[in-house]
């Protein structure tokens, strides 16, 4: 299977692409900082990388063009940013928009479009249960994870409807222990081995929605059906 991992240079896409080439995939890792990629090259010869930074739509137009030159079963969407900005900060939250929101929607849609033309594909973006809700510690980040889970929804629907072969699968980690997972008091905070582990198992089944860890599915459904009135007290 020939695989894309946009994000892939730490964390969660680090992982995917170390496990995925080690059972014998072709794995195409991108991601902005070069360096990292090159470490993660010598992992394995089945790893490609190519360096981008998705906010740069113009050059990830072309890289994409590029890798779509063959066909592509599998991509994964991983590329992310989040602070902590309660002070409202707009250099902060407009870090975050461009990559999380327009960067992100490039991605998606020229994706999106490449699987329409090849007549199928697999699309997986990694969102967040932290897009269930406003955080006032960090605006930005949740209101772009409730962005990407309407937006992919929207896709499959549009997928359901044209009948071809375009499988997508939303991914919701809870806290995974990445450099996203930021601040004190944090609990439940799980390995990206066994967070990689479980999003490739439900990649393989095809899931539409998967939350991970499974422990984090309690808190998922708290956070969906909390009363507003409970939640801005908290």
């Amino acid at each position: 299977m020939r695989i894309l991992i946009i994000g892939a240079s730490s964390g969660i896409g680090r992982e995917l692409a170390m496990q995925y080439a080690t059972k014998g995939n072709e794995v195409i890792a991108v991601a902005r900082r070069e360096p990292l990629l090159r470490e993660l090259s010598q992992y394995s010869s089945n790893i490609r990388i190519a360096q981008c930074d998705i906010s740069n739509i113009e050059e990830t137009g072309r890289l994409l063009s590029d890798i779509f030159r063959g066909t592509i079963h599998l991509a994964i969407i991983c590329s992310g940013i989040g602070d902590f900005n309660s002070e409202l900060d707009f250099a902060i939250e407009k870090q975050t928009i461009d990559v999380n929101i327009v960067g992100w929607t490039f991605c998606v849609d020229t994706i999106y479009k490449k699987y329409e033309e090849q007549s199928g594909g697999h699309l997986v973006i990694l969102s967040s249960c932290g897009g269930l809700r406003g955080e006032p510690l960090a605006p930005s980040y949740s209101a772009s994870k409730a962005y990407q889970i309407n937006y992919i929804e929207a896709l499959y629907k549009k997928a359901y409807k044209s009948k071809l072969p375009i499988l997508i699968t939303d991914i919701r980690p809870g806290l995974v222990n990445t450099r996203m997972a930021k601040g004190s008091g944090l609990f439940w905070v799980m390995p990206t081995e066994k967070v990689a582990k479980q999003i490739i198992n439900a990649i393989a089944k095809k899931k539409n929605v998967a939350i991970v860890t499974k422990r984090w599915g309690i808190i998922h459904w708290v956070m969906q059906h909390l009363p507003r009135s409970l939640y801005i007290r908290m």
